[in-house]
């Protein structure tokens, strides 16, 4: 998985350096532009239709929160009770996270930085991914999906980039910056051709659009 190594060590960078602050507002409830509360909106949205592909109550579970970012998926899954492994490839971030915990969620949860695959995160009943796959190929995911899935016992929920006009523009505008100067830029799926490398165990959730976050939730059965 070279292609996935160099892409999720941008991503660190990104996030880790470039973006940190930026993120930290975000998903606050800081007052941002209205672009970015657009973002928000539909980050928000995404997160609880992601949320309602798992039971309400998740007491004795074990659960992946891959990608945690800052924490906003983590806390909502130890308030149902999941015993939660939060990882996240900033460890900026995961700090972040660690702070806003509410204090009566904290022996749910475990944090760690690095890589999202790695195998000593230990098993799982459920893994999520909300949009920390976004950044990668057919193949990459695939790989991803087949490794999360190897230590899940139901099912990876997960984002993609779904390829329409907009986000086809985004992409093609995104390559003509020198690669020094770029942000991560999401790849766009189709379903057909991402179901067709996971061997066909892709079941579609739903899509979100909300101003400029357009993203589709899917869910991988090992």
């Amino acid at each position: 998985m070279n292609d996935y190594s160099t892409t999720r060590d941008r991503v660190e960078h990104y996030f880790d350096r470039t973006a940190t602050h930026t993120w930290e507002r975000l998903t606050s409830s800081a007052p941002v532009s209205r672009i970015r509360q657009t973002v928000r909106e539909g980050r928000d949205t995404m997160r609880a239709k992601m949320l309602w592909r798992l039971p309400k109550d998740l007491t004795g579970l074990r659960v992946l929160d891959a990608g945690c970012g800052a924490g906003q998926m983590t806390a909502e899954l130890a308030a149902r009770g999941a015993q939660v492994m939060a990882v996240d490839i900033s460890p900026q971030l995961v700090e972040i996270a660690r702070k806003r915990l509410p204090p009566e969620h904290q022996d749910r949860v475990t944090f760690a930085s690095g890589d999202m695959l790695a195998d000593d995160l230990g098993r799982f009943d459920y893994v999520v991914a909300m949009d920390s796959l976004i950044y990668y190929t057919d193949a990459d995911i695939a790989a991803a999906l087949d490794r999360l899935g190897a230590r899940n016992r139901h099912s990876v929920v997960f984002t993609v980039a779904p390829r329409t006009p907009f986000l086809m523009a985004f992409w093609t505008m995104g390559k003509l910056f020198p690669r020094s100067d770029r942000s991560p830029v999401m790849i766009p799926h189709p379903f057909q051709p991402l179901n067709e490398a996971t061997g066909g165990r892709l079941v579609k959730v739903g899509r979100v659009s909300r101003g400029f976050y357009i993203s589709e939730c899917l869910e991988f059965r090992p």
